[in-house]
């Protein structure tokens, strides 16, 4: 499984044309399908290209809902990553 480290995650941000890629407790979704993340943003508060578990935990859904999207990942600790 590929690991990207949070830098890398950013570069996967939906905009220009870059794949739109999320990451929720470790794993790494690709939501570009998502009508949802079209242009890389949800609604207003957030962003394609970051980690959304501190926020998928104070929003009106659970993070199940991106088990219907493609794991694409890991998320890397800097540490785990050359």
């Amino acid at each position: 499984m590929r690991l990207l480290t949070l830098v890398e995650l950013s570069s996967y941000n939906g905009r220009d044309g870059s794949p739109a890629y999320v990451a929720f407790r470790g794993l790494i979704y690709d939501v570009s399908a998502s009508y949802y993340f079209r242009n890389g943003r949800h609604w207003i508060e957030h962003s394609a290209g970051c980690d959304l578990t501190e926020e998928i935990a104070k929003a009106p859904h659970t993070g199940s809902l991106l088990m219907q999207f493609p794991v694409v990942g890991k998320l890397a600790l800097e540490s785990e990553h050359d």
